[in-house]
């Protein structure tokens, strides 16, 4: 009887380690929407704000990544552009409420095999107030999936979004393969 008593402790104590060691390391609520402002876009800003880093241009979903889940760039006076940076991709879904999705309708809203309804994925997309849109965050110290929408828009000034993460993961890279570069051609 009392080695059930113990096992029944420590099987109840076993959650709150484990979650106790996620807090630690501020992994980002599932399914919980939250809001943000990215402002100014980060390519129009003074020499002083490029000094000081990232500031309020990017959204970070962990204070443990090294580099932002989604940047708001665009020169002064351009077109913005949102990025995931690395090989993060993004994809425009249309007007649609952000409260009504699904992780599995990232790259299929209706998740019929048709290739007209695939979502279409690319290196940026340009801010539109009421689209959602899905990121599938491929980096080097993180991997995950959030969507958001646009609430809110001043070009190269301010962007107002809400967002919900799906999934997201802190990566431990145990090895890797020498000489990655971004222009270096296959032999």
């Amino acid at each position: 009887m009392k080695s059930i008593l113990i096992a029944a402790v420590l099987l109840m104590a076993a959650p709150s380690v484990s979650q106790k060691g996620q807090d630690d390391l501020d992994l980002p609520e599932l399914h919980k929407i939250k809001k943000i402002t990215l402002s100014p876009s980060y390519s129009c800003r003074s020499k002083d704000d490029f000094q000081k880093g990232y500031g309020s241009t990017a959204l970070f979903l962990s204070k443990s990544s090294r580099s932002p889940d989604l940047l708001f760039n665009g020169a002064c006076g351009s077109t913005d552009y949102l990025e995931g940076g690395e090989m993060t991709v993004i994809a425009d879904l249309g007007k649609l409420r952000l409260e009504d999705l699904k992780a599995d309708q990232a790259f299929n809203l209706q998740r019929v095999h048709s290739q007209e309804l695939y979502s279409r994925f690319t290196s940026e997309v340009e801010p539109e107030i009421g689209h959602v849109y899905a990121v599938v965050l491929n980096k080097t110290d993180s991997r995950g999936l959030f969507y958001f929408t646009v609430t809110g828009y001043i070009p190269n000034e301010r962007l107002d979004l809400r967002y919900s993460v799906k999934q997201y993961q802190l990566m431990s890279l145990r090895a890797q393969s020498p000489g990655f570069d971004w222009e270096r051609r296959s032999q």
